[in-house]
């Protein structure tokens, strides 16, 4: 909900152009909602502010303005938009039987592009409408025969190609359930997802280009295949051109080809609102992954929301985000094709060697509108001195930018080097939700640093210590009101607590995110980083992400991860690593010219300890941060108590963050016998 100004509204870094907002689908939206919803409030479409009150005041009409605004084809009717509220177990449109698929295909021209294949070679090939829709066909069939059915798993071992893309709405299109990992995972990692799941077939391929290397994967597919006792069928793709070992595995093995190659109709299964579409994993760093189960009805609506109206897709747009197909955001990628709009998946480095600017010159070649990636890949490009300019980007209307906060000195550098008119849209969200808590839209300033906007229908809130919503200062993010595409359940979860002790159990009724964010009385939301990595020292409270937007951008400093460690003793640890640019020493006049920045850029409270040059920061496979596992090994927990190795992207540096732990502890206490606090 939009709080009035308490104080003077800062000038924006980029406010909304008039044109645009007036011409934009939002702004049409609104003028349908206020004719068709009676939408109360809003007597200027362009009031980005009085639509969000409004669809978080009136989520009924809201959402039934989203479902008619979009034309969605229902095989039977919804009762109602909203039959229970309260969190979790919100019950929405109950009654209405549809189908993803057939949104996603039913707005594609059939002789324009659906989907582009593109790689980090620069080569490319496209596939039409009606050739998206011939190869759904034929793999939905393919997957029949095999005994897939409503409800029955279908997991892909997949690349970002388009081969993912028409996988998984062939198994929507059954009523079946979806779920994919990128190759990089090993097979036992990937095993750790998918057995979870008991599937009927899997879908993989025989390797994936990365940073100039072809990567075999033949053997990790075969391997990935055995661990899967309930696996009916195998499809085996030929992507990098490697012949298939002959398997003497009893299940049926089928080569891509002959399954996308066949001459079907396509005949699509409605499903109740709240029916799996598909699953998406957290990212295991402290256990087996946890299986997050999104319905049909309410991705369709979100994703809708999200690149309909704040993204301003729609035919004749065209989307290229770099992601991996394990990360949320490829799910946000297939659900271009919901906007008429097409989609273009990428395989390999975002930055390789030999052409670290090869993205921009393929959204030139392609006219891509909106341009997607992440904080850490701007930063890259600004330090790398490459110059996206150089190419044709006039297509380009929206810069996205999601996976961690976009720190303000970004801002200057996508105006000069992309484009002064581009709308600059750093969004927030999550696996959870599969979509954005806040983010951008044609109508919204932009504020450097800042997120424009809580999302439309997104009740956001940074509630304090004693649960209370609270404004310009730092708080937990929370959702005080449902969204469509909040979980339907964890998967092997049947009572749901894990579910409500994941999201519920600091606030009854209250969706908790875990992240410390600041909602302004301008109206915009800063995003400091994970609440449970926050950096408390003599009870002064800051984001880890204030500390590494200021140290990364320094030229020397390739990467940082700051720490707050509470000690045994009562002390408190703060140290922070850096990666440091070729050719960088780590002497005492860098350590001081970053505790200068963070003095003054952050906190003078907040000056680290020591600073220590290591060799790089773990993350996540999806590229987050590893601070509370790092923390936790730093405080001396043992790696197998708060890692699962396989979720992490360099394994080695466990030990190496454990070591450093050990040999702390060993110098403050040297009589302590390791492992004794």
């Amino acid at each position: 909900m939009t709080t009035p100004h308490s104080t003077p509204c800062p000038e924006p870094f980029l406010p909304p152009d008039p044109r645009a907002a007036a011409g934009s689908r939002i702004a049409d939206f609104a003028r349908w909602a206020a004719r068709h919803q009676g939408a109360e409030g809003i007597p200027d479409p362009t009031d980005y502010q009085a639509l969000h009150h409004w669809s978080v005041t009136d989520l009924e009409g809201f959402w039934a303005a989203v479902w008619e605004y979009f034309d969605i084809d229902a095989t039977t009717p919804y009762e109602r938009v909203l039959a229970e509220e309260a969190m979790p177990g919100a019950r929405w449109f109950p009654g209405a039987t549809l189908n993803y698929a057939h949104h996603a295909l039913r707005n594609l021209h059939p002789d324009a592009p659906a989907v582009t294949a593109l790689d980090e070679t620069g080569a490319g090939y496209e596939t039409t409408g009606r050739q998206l829709r011939a190869q759904v066909a034929s793999v939905a069939a393919t997957l029949r025969d095999m005994g897939v059915g409503q409800g029955d798993r279908v997991v892909g071992y997949l690349p970002n190609t388009p081969h993912a893309v028409i996988a998984f709405l062939a198994t929507a299109s059954l009523g079946a359930v979806w779920s994919v990992c990128g190759q990089d995972y090993a097979p036992k990692a990937a095993a750790d997802r998918f057995a979870q799941l008991e599937p009927t077939v899997l879908i993989t391929a025989d390797g994936y280009l990365f940073n100039g290397t072809r990567h075999d994967r033949r053997a990790a597919s075969l391997d990935l295949a055995a661990a899967l006792p309930t696996l009916k069928a195998t499809v085996l793709v030929d992507h990098l051109g490697l012949a298939w070992p002959a398997t003497r595995a009893a299940r049926l093995t089928v080569p891509w080809e002959d399954a996308a190659g066949r001459a079907e109709y396509l005949t699509i299964t409605p499903v109740p609102f709240d029916h799996p579409l598909w699953i998406v994993f957290s990212s295991g760093t402290t256990g087996l992954p946890k299986g997050i189960v999104h319905g049909h009805g309410g991705v369709l609506l979100e994703h809708l929301k999200t690149l309909g109206l704040h993204s301003d897709l729609g035919v004749g747009d065209r989307l290229l985000w770099y992601t991996t197909t394990h990360w949320m955001m490829w799910n946000l990628v297939v659900s271009t094709l919901l906007t008429g709009a097409a989609t273009c998946t990428y395989e390999g480095s975002p930055a390789p060697v030999a052409r670290p600017d090869v993205l921009w010159e393929l959204a030139a070649r392609h006219k891509v509108t909106v341009f997607g990636t992440s904080p850490q890949y701007l930063l890259a490009m600004a330090k790398l001195g490459v110059d996206p300019a150089v190419h044709d980007l006039s297509a380009i209307r929206v810069i996205g930018s999601t996976g961690s906060a976009l720190p303000a000195s970004a801002y200057p550098w996508v105006r000069d080097h992309v484009g002064a008119g581009v709308q600059l849209a750093s969004t927030s969200g999550g696996t959870d939700v599969v979509s954005g808590f806040a983010g951008s839209a044609p109508t919204t300033p932009v504020w450097a640093g800042e997120l424009s906007a809580p999302n439309l229908g997104v009740a956001l809130a940074a509630y304090d210590g004693a649960g209370r919503p609270v404004v310009d200062q730092v708080g937990e993010l929370v959702v005080t009101r449902p969204m469509p595409s909040m979980p339907l359940y964890f998967w092997n979860d049947p009572d749901g607590s894990r579910y409500r002790d994941a999201y519920f159990s600091a606030c009854p009724g209250v969706w908790r995110h875990g992240d410390w964010i600041t909602l302004t009385s301008h109206g915009s939301v800063i995003v400091h980083g994970r609440s449970d990595a926050t950096l408390n020292r003599n009870g002064v409270r800051l984001g880890s992400a204030d500390i590494h937007d200021i140290v990364e951008h320094l030229p020397e400093i390739a990467e940082a991860l700051v720490i707050g460690a509470e000690e045994p003793d009562g002390g408190y640890w703060m140290p922070l690593f850096v990666v440091l640019a070729d050719g960088t020493v780590l002497d005492e006049s860098l350590c001081e010219k970053i505790r200068e920045a963070i003095r003054t850029g952050a906190s003078p409270r907040h000056v680290p300890d020591e600073i220590l040059a290591v060799p790089a920061i773990p993350h996540t496979k999806t590229g987050k941060k590893l601070e509370v596992p790092v923390k936790r090994l730093l405080q001396g927990a043992r790696a197998d108590q708060v890692l699962n190795h396989s979720a992490v992207d360099n394994p080695d540096l466990i030990a190496y963050f454990a070591g450093l732990g050990a040999e702390r502890r060993r110098l403050r206490h040297p009589h302590t016998p390791e492992g004794v606090s």
